[in-house]
């Protein structure tokens, strides 16, 4: 067992929101209103490429959910082939946890490019949520010249159906983080990847663009997102109001993690963000790869009373931070 054991949580609660629905509101420590701190495991990456296959040249930017009793993870890889000369088309694999470390996955991908706007680059930076008995996806199709976001349904996670560009109108978009609990009535999803853009649903396939920013890069600073901030995974609902955990890139185009606070009465209301990266590259793995100086979060799930953090090392690989409630070390 690694000395990431798992250990009782303290100071810690998750309160029931909506039964029906199945929907949590998450109850955070009274200060800070963040998450963390986030301790890496020891032994990443946890998902490597393999073989020559779909997965041959990278995985990385991967998506979590649990019932409790298993993690489940959509993950982005691309092949070393690509469609003609692009090079590392990518598909969404699909993986299983039963202790949040180590995986299995599934021989073939459960999402591949078929849709004239997917091919050559693929299909892109799952994220998903569970809303009743259906899983709403959003990646990135990306036709080589110019990235959309896109969207997918599910019962089982093995079989999607698509519902095509998500703002079909509008040029480039990317990373659609929803968040699955409704507020006054619709759902919300924060989207964007210079600065962060909010929309609404009243089905969680047809959305509304707010077109005011609600979270800006710090342009013209030394900051950690003075190039672009872009949502990581979904949002949480809390006690101190909506919690989105975000990347962050620089001038020098480090990527690094932040977390951003939203009134829970208004979403497209800041109240609070960070002004450091609560996560940044640190190890070799992160460093260097075929994007280097990258920490990229997009999955985040709790998890038999810790928090589990899933992230893409480099665009090369996928490694995991925890994070436990009262714990003095998750290692």
């Amino acid at each position: 067992m690694s000395r990431l054991a798992f250990r009782p949580a303290v100071a810690f609660a998750v309160v029931l929101l909506a039964a029906l629905l199945g929907l949590f509101m998450v109850a955070l420590p009274d200060a800070p209103w963040q998450l963390g701190p986030f301790v890496r495991y020891e032994q990443n990456p946890i998902l490597e490429p393999r073989g020559e296959t779909w997965e041959a040249k990278d995985i990385f930017n991967p998506s979590v959910w649990t019932d409790g009793e298993t993690i489940w993870m959509l993950y982005r890889a691309e092949d070393t082939t690509g469609r003609g000369a692009w090079n590392g088309t990518s598909r969404i694999g699909l993986a299983t946890s039963r202790d949040g470390l180590h995986f299995q996955r599934e021989p073939e991908p459960v999402l591949e490019p078929s849709e004239e706007w997917e091919i050559p680059g693929g299909v892109e930076d799952p994220r998903m949520v569970k809303v009743g008995d259906a899983f709403y996806l959003t990646y990135t199709a990306y036709d080589g010249k110019t990235a959309r976001l896109a969207l997918a349904t599910s019962k089982d996670l093995h079989h999607w159906k698509k519902h095509g560009l998500v703002f079909p109108e509008r040029g480039w978009t990317k990373a659609g983080a929803i968040l699955a609990t409704p507020i006054n009535g619709k759902y919300w999803m924060y989207f964007g990847d210079e600065d962060i853009r909010a929309a609404t649903s009243t089905d969680l396939i047809h959305w509304t663009v707010i077109e005011k920013p609600v979270l800006h890069r710090r342009a013209g600073t030394d900051k950690f997102d003075s190039r672009l901030v872009e949502p990581g995974p979904p949002p949480l609902l809390t006690e101190a109001g909506i919690l989105l955990l975000y990347n962050g890139a620089n001038s020098q185009n480090v990527y690094a993690s932040g977390q951003a606070l939203f009134d829970r009465n208004d979403p497209t209301k800041l109240i609070a963000r960070t002004d450091a990266p609560f996560f940044e590259p640190a190890t070799e793995q992160e460093i260097e790869g075929q994007v280097p100086n990258v920490v990229f979060i997009e999955g985040l799930v709790q998890f038999q009373q810790q928090w589990f953090l899933y992230y893409g090392m480099a665009d090369s690989g996928i490694g995991v931070a925890v994070y436990t409630p009262g714990g003095e070390d998750a290692r």
